[in-house]
């Protein structure tokens, strides 16, 4: 049975502005990072996504990680760069269809379904392999990641909350995951 641990980044300051973005966990969110790494489950292999963020994520949890570029974050296409409020402010009506409809892509990048998709087909590559997996991945990947697991409603993608620095675990075999949501990976004692 496949085990995969898919655990979220540390928050950095593009996310704490709702920006479309990518930069490296700042000094205080590395040191908590690190202060994890003990509460990290078992694992044989390990990726991380090609973000800073999440690069940067996995050196802080002392994980020799490889890029996978599959987990790679939502592409917002011409959004990247800009917080949400000013697309908002801008394209209020591109922002309603894109949180509506999870085939839109009006940023010109990539819809939900497609994101799904790709997750998903990652996903499923290790399905029915006796292995453990751990991957650092963004938010939006471990949504995506959830809702192929699940076959749950890709509109559903919105509502589920996964906190930074967490672990979402799904185990599987022959396409049937289960899920064991967001343990917190607390500082090791």
């Amino acid at each position: 049975m496949a085990r995969i641990t898919l655990v979220t980044p540390v928050v950095n300051a593009a996310l704490r502005q709702v920006r479309f973005d990518d930069a490296p966990p700042d000094a205080t969110a590395a040191r908590r990072a690190g202060a994890a790494a003990g509460a990290l489950p078992r694992h044989d292999v390990i990726f991380t996504a090609p973000s800073e963020r999440c690069r940067g994520t996995a050196s802080a949890l002392g994980l020799d990680a490889a890029v996978a570029p599959e987990l790679r974050d939502l592409d917002v296409g011409r959004w990247r760069g800009r917080s949400l409020d000013d697309v908002g402010r801008q394209a209020p009506q591109e922002v309603a269809d894109w949180l509506a409809d999870p085939a839109a892509a009006p940023h010109g990048g990539e819809s939900l379904l497609e994101l799904v998709e790709r997750v998903g087909a990652w996903l499923e590559a290790w399905s029915g392999r006796e292995r453990r997996v751990l991957a650092v991945a963004e938010p939006a990947v471990v949504r995506a990641a959830l809702v192929h697991a699940l076959a749950i409603p890709a509109r559903t993608f919105w509502r589920l909350d996964v906190a930074p620095l967490t672990a979402t675990e799904l185990s599987g075999r022959s396409g049937r995951w289960n899920l064991r949501c967001g343990r917190p990976l607390a500082a090791s004692r």
